[in-house]
């Protein structure tokens, strides 16, 4: 705890989900953790139930390049600096190439793809899918805008290798949050989402948040002090699966 206690990490999508237990993991582990995203109230819960290490909430919709700009501003004038910048806000929306329009096209990259990029930490965690690995159907443009990130998290990497800043993403498979709450599923499709995701995942289950909390520690961490651009798959083997 005492090699990070001065050190300071931004989550975006911080209210719930896995950048929720994202920084309750960073919290523990000693970081000074500010914590953003577009629900105050949430914003508010999630820091309270962190341990007790110095926090900044700052609201914001990173859609806008404004707000974007006013959180790295409002993060270096209180602490002073940012060494751990994890990029995980992130929505789902279901359609195919016959039923999505340019309207959630432009609203799946306006969101999945704003990756935070003047807050440049010595670390950068940017949390994309399998669905960037692998294709599945019924969800054209959230699995475009996943392999986009992927893409970024590579290019990104070559491009900030000589100031010694390490770029690399998490591709989490099902994981038990709201995103898919969130696309449009009800309590009841949901559930049965969730039974039939043991049946495609080589583990035979579903993700928590703190599993892939824990990856983006280690990315983040001087443990991994000689990997960037990578793609680290964090879902029980789903990445690897073939139908048969």
């Amino acid at each position: 705890m005492a090699s990070v206690a001065h050190k300071v990490a931004l989550i975006t999508g911080a209210s719930s989900g896995i950048g929720a237990a994202t920084c309750r993991l960073f919290a523990r582990e000693g970081y000074k953790i500010a914590l953003t995203g577009r629900k105050l109230d949430n914003l508010q819960s999630v820091a309270q139930n962190c341990a007790d290490v110095e926090k900044l909430v700052v609201q914001a919709d990173l859609t806008k390049e404004n707000e974007t700009e006013d959180v790295v501003t409002k993060i270096i004038n209180h602490f002073g600096r940012l060494d751990v910048l994890v990029n995980n806000a992130g929505i789902l929306e279901s359609g195919n190439i016959e039923t999505t329009n340019l309207e959630q096209y432009d609203h799946l990259m306006n969101t999945n793809i704003r990756l935070s990029p003047n807050a440049k930490g010595r670390s950068i965690v940017n949390v994309s899918s399998v669905n960037g690995l692998r294709a599945f159907a019924g969800v054209l443009a959230y699995c475009m805008s996943k392999s986009a990130v992927d893409q970024f998290t590579r290019c990104t990497a070559l491009e900030l290798a000589s100031k010694q800043v390490r770029v690399n993403c998490v591709n989490p498979g099902v994981i038990v949050t709201n995103l898919q709450k969130r696309g449009g599923l009800n309590d009841e499709a949901y559930a049965q989402f969730l039974e039939r995701s043991k049946t495609t995942h080589a583990l035979g289950r579903v993700g928590q948040p703190e599993e892939v909390a824990n990856a983006i520690l280690f990315l983040a961490s001087d443990k991994a002090s000689f990997i960037t651009g990578a793609t680290l798959p964090v879902d029980g083997g789903r990445h690897a699966m073939c139908p048969r």
